[in-house]
């Protein structure tokens, strides 16, 4: 168990990236003090759905990055609590006219080579995956690799789980992190005082910009509002996780303006959560009208048994956004001793395992499970950027 103020990690955030993180480095043998100016799950994990998504990734290192998490998930669906409410209930991804159709045939096409299975679904068949869907939609696409977590109580059995080479220190703002003569990290200051690690791992989510700037480089994150609209509780009147095809290009886009699309789902507790919304406004909390409108118009043109259903309320968060829409997940070679798992925007809690895998294996010099090229945190600096004469 770490001791007084010395460990050989420190994480900060204690969303569900710090605490996978903490998770595998704690069993790779580490000692792990978890850092958090809040509470665990205080910030964006708090305010996820918990999707664990395949189906919205296009081929690439992120859709790699979300099988592996998906493969993880599953195992520690068999070593967490079931209070966790993993659920393997599958997605199911909606076309309304035959022009969406064939895009999102030709979508899955693509995923299929990269491991992805898709089903295609005719029209005259969504019904029985969703007997409640609105009729007139062209098809569908049904993914069983899709599923869900409860986000807040799946980090906060990560973090149980680790046992004790865990320590947490929450309600502690990191103000400064503690570099030696060499440049290379050898911890945090807060205000309670230093905590002492030869690595630092950046997972403070939306702030990860913040705290990168502490150590002197930048990692341009900036955050992308979102709100979820939550049902009374029902029986299960969604079965899936059901979205408009439309919403992959809203994940896709890098608009800062409203953007809208349908994702419904129901939930082991009742609820039906409704979303999906993004727009770049800072930090601004400050409920829109306009976007709950548009999140509750959406979800009852796919489900129109939603429209006598009570919206019970509205939450909002902050998605942690990256120019190119990839985690910077691994070391910065500008700062020894300092790792980056943030920048996940949407989908962090459907990655957070691989994460976690990764940035443990980084630490103890261990092979990471796939290629962290693409994830690169110096990928945006300048030199990275301008191509050589």
């Amino acid at each position: 168990m770490p001791t007084g103020n010395l460990s050989d990690v420190i994480v900060v955030g204690a969303g569900v990236v710090g605490a996978a993180c903490a998770y595998y480095a704690a069993g790779a043998g580490l000692r792990v003090t978890v850092v958090d100016r809040g509470c665990v799950a205080g910030g964006t994990t708090g305010a996820g759905e918990g999707n664990l998504l395949v189906s919205d990734k296009e081929p690439g290192p992120e859709l790699e990055l979300a099988l592996c998490s998906g493969r993880l998930w599953a195992e520690l669906a068999g070593t967490l609590p079931p209070r966790i409410e993993y659920e393997p209930k599958g997605g199911l991804v909606v076309a309304p006219g035959a022009a969406g159709m064939s895009a999102l045939r030709d979508f899955t096409a693509r995923q299929r080579t990269a491991g992805v299975t898709a089903e295609e679904t005719p029209a005259e068949r969504l019904r029985d995956l969703e007997p409640h869907l609105a009729p007139g939609l062209a098809g569908g696409v049904h993914y069983p690799q899709d599923a869900q977590v409860m986000p807040a109580l799946a980090a906060a059995h990560l973090l149980r789980a680790a046992g004790g080479r865990v320590r947490l220190r929450l309600g502690e703002e990191v103000t400064g992190l503690l570099a030696g003569p060499d440049g290379a990290m050898r911890g945090v200051r807060t205000r309670h005082g230093e905590i002492h690690a030869p690595y630092v791992v950046n997972a403070a989510g939306t702030w990860g910009g913040e705290l990168a700037r502490l150590a002197g480089v930048e990692l341009p994150v900036l955050p992308r509002r979102g709100f979820v609209l939550v049902t009374e509780p029902l029986p299960r009147v969604v079965r899936h996780k059901v979205y408009a095809a439309d919403y992959v290009a809203d994940v896709a886009s890098g608009s800062a303006a409203l953007q809208t699309s349908a994702v419904v789902e129901g939930t082991p507790a009742g609820p039906v959560l409704i979303g999906a919304s993004r727009e770049r406004v800072g930090f601004d909390r400050t409920l829109s009208p306009r976007a709950l409108w548009r999140l509750a118009a959406g979800a009852t043109a796919l489900f129109p048994v939603l429209a006598a259903v009570r919206a019970m309320r509205a939450y909002t968060g902050f998605r942690p956004y990256l120019p190119d829409h990839l985690p910077a997940i691994g070391p910065d070679p500008r700062v020894p001793g300092l790792l980056h798992a943030c920048g996940h925007e949407g989908a962090g809690i459907g990655l957070a395992p691989a994460t976690g895998l990764i940035v443990a294996r980084c630490v103890t010099g261990a092979e990471p499970p796939l290629d962290i090229g693409p994830f690169a945190p110096d990928r945006f600096a300048p030199s990275a950027c301008t191509a050589p004469d």
